[in-house]
């Protein structure tokens, strides 16, 4: 049998090495990265708030079902709250994260198709996907909030609390997102005009 091969896969090796080591670095600088460095302070300091509470809200949820999880299968009991506990906690975990996605830029889209138009035309287009998402989400706050005005005054069983303080995480994230839209909108905006005068 020829050597050829093996050759090959031996120069192989190291060149996969190198590449298995690009990535490694790379990660480890998008996951040390601070998605906040260059803001104004106001800014990060709305950010970090609604981080936190994104991630008492995470941890509370983690806590109560680990808890829960080990007691059944632990002492063969359960706690009749629990349940009630996630569900009020999962609009806050949700609506925080939909805000911070908006505010760090990290929301899914699809470009592809926005980049091979015309330069003309991106700026117009552009303009009105920020309108239409602002729109949907300001009718989001708005059907959010009827829904607490209606039935944020019931109490939750086990708890024996209102669940308005739950579903309201629905109005101040939407509107909070449409916000976030709009500083986005006003941001790019302004490095276009930096560009501009540059060029």
């Amino acid at each position: 049998m020829s050597d050829e091969p093996q050759g090959e896969a031996g120069a192989a090796a190291p060149k996969a090495g190198a590449l298995a080591d690009k990535i490694a670095e790379a990660t480890r600088r998008f996951e040390l990265y601070d998605p906040d460095q260059g803001l104004p302070l106001i800014e990060r300091l709305v950010n970090r708030a609604v981080e936190a509470i994104g991630a008492l809200a995470l941890c509370g949820i983690v806590a109560v079902v680990f808890s829960n999880a080990l007691a059944r299968y632990l002492l063969n009991t359960s706690f009749l709250w629990a349940e009630e506990v996630v569900l009020l906690l999962v609009p806050w975990l949700a609506m925080t994260g939909v805000f911070l996605s908006v505010r760090r830029g990290s929301m899914i889209r699809i470009d592809f198709f926005f980049e091979k138009l015309p330069a003309k035309w991106r700026r117009p287009i552009g303009a009105a996907g920020y309108a239409i998402s602002i729109a949907v989400l300001l009718f989001m706050g708005w059907v959010s909030f009827d829904f607490l005005r209606l039935f944020g005054g019931d109490v939750a069983v086990y708890l024996n609390i209102r669940i308005g303080w739950s579903t309201s995480a629905l109005s101040f994230g939407a509107f909070g997102a449409a916000l976030a839209f709009l500083v986005a909108f006003h941001h790019e905006r302004r490095r276009e005009k930096r560009r501009a005068l540059r060029s």
